[in-house]
């Protein structure tokens, strides 16, 4: 079974219901408590040593909110360790200034292969995924899935042009099929694609699909900058 249904992007949103079926839903929710609090369970030493190494290496909060879309178009503060320096807008100004190849790559996906924001230890949380453990907490609170879309920024879905429909009919996830189809070696076009295609073919056995797909993902570190 494919975890990634074929959709030209140029494809019309689709007619049917856009809703999960209540059985569904249900079943979705109890799996992301349940794998939710078996992450915390099982990985609680390891972030334990994670805030301890943030606070003696790194000045500033542990954790950092930022505003996302969830279901419905509904913002929430979704929640990561913090891997960047905390006077990050300022750093990103001054090298987008003297870097016009980096102002370049900056304006095509809002990424940077070589972040100067980014701290010694961040860059090790995010080339293994650890820095988004935390949003197991927004799962946990009912506002992100397991498995989803990732959650965007009000000023990103003007680039989801009709297909931002498709997205916030479903919750946002931690992973998802971006997560395991390359991540930011993908365009943002592709990003787009590949969660259309997922608010409309998701079911349990697709979720289960990607869960798997997403620890060889994870650990070649494929896409993770």
């Amino acid at each position: 079974m494919s975890v990634t249904p074929p959709l030209p992007f140029e494809a019309p949103v689709s007619t049917r219901s856009l809703r999960a079926a209540p059985l569904d839903a249900f079943l979705t929710r109890a799996c992301d408590i349940a794998i939710a609090a078996g992450i915390v369970i099982i990985l609680l030493p390891l972030l334990i040593i994670i805030l301890v190494a943030m606070k003696l290496t790194s000045p500033g909060p542990v954790l950092f909110a930022h505003r996302r879309v969830g279901r419905h178009g509904q913002t929430f503060p979704c929640y990561k360790f913090r891997s960047m320096v905390v006077n990050s807008a300022e750093v990103l100004e001054k090298h987008l200034a003297q870097n016009p190849a980096a102002l370049a790559e900056w304006q095509l996906d809002q990424k940077l292969r070589n972040d100067p924001r980014v701290t010694p230890i961040g860059r090790l949380l995010r080339r293994s995924s650890l820095d988004e453990v935390p949003q197991i907490f927004n799962v946990l609170r009912g506002e992100m899935s397991i498995v989803g879309p990732r959650p965007i920024v009000e000023d990103e879905m003007i680039r989801y042009r009709q297909y931002i429909v498709d997205y916030m009919s479903v919750k946002p996830g931690i992973t998802g099929l971006w997560q395991i189809s390359g991540r930011n070696n993908t365009t943002y076009r592709r990003r787009v694609a590949l969660d259309t295609a997922y608010a409309r073919s998701r079911s349990i056995h697709l979720d289960l699909a990607i869960m798997v797909r997403t620890v060889p993902a994870v650990l070649s570190g494929s896409g993770c900058y």
